[in-house]
């Protein structure tokens, strides 16, 4: 098929560069109201599941978005027809945001019930654990991490019976909990793109596509392996400072397959 800009796609790529555009000029916070947020939080709203998919956190996470939907969702939508390929491309993107939030209220809540156990028992060993378990993470995002860092390593083991140190390390689990639930976001389209990738993959799995870096022909069934058992890898590292949501395009890959084998696609390459 011969390549061109297909409707559904230039309106995505414009709807995407003007909110980010939007996003960087304008005086409120556009994540605030937008980004996807834990569902147990206070600024939690049903329709983040929607609009993450159209923030971006900076120019390069819009640009490689972008890149990646300019060029292989053209084919796509020649392949699928207008209507079916935007119906792909959201419940990819949402089923993306779907499965993060699932496995983000999973992993919200055993904080949430560490802080409780803690409450339950406060000591200054107990405090060391739940803070290398649950509190560093969520606290290095904080002006209080070095606040923190000396209280436990200081003010606590040497006064732990003093009740305002116990008073102390309470709050700081609860304000642990706090950011946890109120302050994890997560933006972009990296979901809907990779159940782009992941249908590309299914149906022209011998296609060749250049990659950037390096700058090498690849089948794009094996640049999907890769970039799928790289997100594996990366969840398995669980690196507090990598700040992309690897389940996110996972998720997107996942909810990919399932429609293109419900849907009964045939394969044409």
């Amino acid at each position: 098929m011969r390549f061109n800009i297909t409707p559904v796609v230039k309106s995505l790529l414009i709807i995407n560069i003007l909110i980010f555009a939007l996003d960087a000029i304008l005086p409120m916070n556009l994540n605030e109201l937008l980004a996807l947020r834990h569902i147990q939080s206070e600024y939690f709203k049903p329709y983040q599941f929607i609009t993450y998919m159209f923030l971006h956190a900076n120019l390069g996470h819009v640009f490689f978005n972008m890149l990646g939907l300019f060029f292989f969702g053209p084919l796509l939508e020649q392949v699928l027809g207008p209507k079916r390929f935007l119906t792909f491309y959201m419940i990819a993107g949402i089923g993306a945001g779907v499965l993060y939030g699932g496995v983000n209220y999973y992993e919200i809540n055993r904080v949430e019930k560490a802080v409780n156990e803690y409450i339950a028992d406060p000591n200054p060993d107990a405090f060391v654990t739940f803070f290398y378990d649950h509190g560093e993470d969520y606290l290095k995002r904080t002006r209080e991490y070095t606040r923190v860092f000396q209280f436990m390593n200081e003010q606590f083991p040497e006064a732990p019976n003093e009740p305002q140190n116990i008073e102390s390390s309470i709050q700081i689990a609860n304000n642990v909990y706090y950011i946890a639930s109120n302050f994890s976001t997560m933006v972009g389209a990296s979901g809907a793109i990779f159940g782009i990738l992941m249908a590309m993959a299914l149906l022209f799995p011998n296609m060749e596509v250049m990659l950037l870096f390096p700058p090498i022909p690849l089948k794009i069934k094996y640049m999907v392996l890769i970039f799928g058992g790289y997100s594996i890898y990366s969840i398995l590292q669980d690196n507090p400072g990598d700040n992309v949501a690897h389940l996110a395009h996972l998720g997107g890959m996942l909810f990919g397959f399932v429609l293109v084998k419900y849907w009964k696609l045939p394969r044409y390459h």
